[in-house]
């Protein structure tokens, strides 16, 4: 797999995470929804630290920047 994922879209993907994270755990989100985006925030975490995102990949888009 091909690096396509940058620094600032990594940090923006793990900062979503942490305020799902925090809602679900304040019971401000729950049941289905809840759920549902607790799953969107594991795969953030995951395309994260891959730096891969497979949704890019038919778009062209790398937001990768090699030194």
């Amino acid at each position: 797999m091909k690096k396509n994922m940058g620094s600032i879209d990594r940090i923006v993907r793990l900062v979503i995470t942490g305020g799902i994270a925090g809602l679900f755990l304040a019971n401000i989100i729950s049941g289905t929804l809840g759920i549902i985006l607790l799953a969107l925030a594991g795969i953030f975490v995951l395309t994260s630290l891959v730096r891969f995102c497979p949704l890019f990949l038919p778009f062209g888009i790398s937001t990768f920047k090699k030194d």
